[in-house]
């Protein structure tokens, strides 16, 4: 009998459960969770919305301004507010006090500019992460904001390691930053898959190897979870080979100043979102991509794999008891046990 993840949910159908929402023609890949009844999202032809009660309603609306309907893949909630980033030129980061009326607080127009992803500190302090462009080419774009994001200012490349050649990051999950503590990891990917690190939120960057997957225009490193300040994994892969997964996962246990293959050969190949269940210190993971969604109960170490479950992103509620998740054309909820 073929168990997929409609399966899943006929066997939890008695229960209370959060609702999903159809979408069709839009992908999502932008995602965000606060509380057990937030949760917002965005994604293609500038299209976002959120609910209040755990999907019962939803309201669903359109970004647009002068004529332009951001693609939007990275969301964040900061203070209350809502901040969303449009990728390609123009570049445009808007944020939301009532989640309803947005405006744009920062704008950057050029050849090149793709802004991958967003995450924050604590209400007051974020950073943003994107591919090197112009006039900058020289190092990956970091913006960082100190007020809630309300202004934004990219920072030079005199302050970052310099970008290798063909060295970009991927806008798959609004993953592929995470801040945590005054430490914040940003992923490469491409011809180099490196991890840019900061450890006063900002202010200083160095830059580690990896010994993941790299040297293609679609390899490395996808989306990262970091469980604490000083442990985590990174998941990605070759997006051209989906099945491969000899050198596709890749943990630290130090706060990212080392690297090591993780279960090369086993385990799921390319997935574009890794996340770890809130609590469980990573031993519950979920990672989800188009091939389907891929659970851990030990740490990584034995994968339960779920097919028929196309997704690009998931987040889960604080108190860890249901995921949600999105891709083409849906959010659904699943419980997480």
């Amino acid at each position: 009998m073929k168990q997929g993840i409609w399966a899943l949910l006929a066997l939890v159908a008695c229960a209370p459960r959060p609702a999903g929402l159809e979408l069709p023609g839009v992908s999502v890949r932008a995602l965000e969770v606060a509380g057990r009844d937030t949760v917002l999202f965005a994604g293609s032809g500038g299209v976002w919305g959120c609910t209040f009660d755990a999907g019962a309603t939803w309201f669903v609306d359109t970004l647009e301004f002068e004529g332009v309907r951001p693609e939007v893949r990275a969301v964040a909630i900061a203070g209350g507010a809502a901040v969303a980033i449009g990728v390609g030129s123009p570049g445009l980061f808007m944020r939301s006090e009532n989640w309803r009326d947005w405006e744009v607080v920062y704008r950057e127009d050029g050849e090149g500019v793709f802004w991958d992803s967003v995450d924050f500190w604590d209400e007051r302090e974020g950073v943003a992460f994107g591919d090197p462009s112009e006039p900058d080419a020289g190092c990956a774009a970091v913006a960082l904001t100190r007020d809630g994001g309300r202004s934004w200012r990219r920072v030079g490349c005199e302050a970052l390691p310099a970008a290798l050649p063909g060295e970009a990051a991927f806008a798959a999950s609004n993953t592929n930053v995470v801040a945590r503590g005054d430490r914040a990891w940003c992923i490469t990917g491409g011809a180099a898959s490196r991890v840019l690190m900061t450890e006063d939120r900002g202010r200083s960057w160095t830059v580690v190897e990896t010994p993941v997957v790299q040297g293609g225009a679609m390899t490395g490193m996808f989306s990262l979870a970091m469980w604490s300040e000083e442990a985590g994994m990174a998941i990605g892969g070759d997006w051209e080979a989906m099945d491969d997964c000899r050198a596709n996962k890749v943990r630290t246990a130090d706060a990212g100043k080392t690297w090591t293959l993780h279960q090369p050969g086993e385990g799921p190949g390319y997935r574009s979102c890794v996340q770890a269940v809130p609590g469980t210190e990573g031993q519950e993971l979920w990672a989800v991509g188009i091939p389907g969604i891929d659970r851990s109960h030990d740490g990584g170490q034995t994968w339960t794999h779920l097919p028929d479950s196309s997704f690009l992103t998931l987040r889960f509620t604080p108190d860890g008891t249901t995921a949600w998740l999105a891709g083409r054309g849906r959010i659904a909820a699943l419980p997480v046990r």
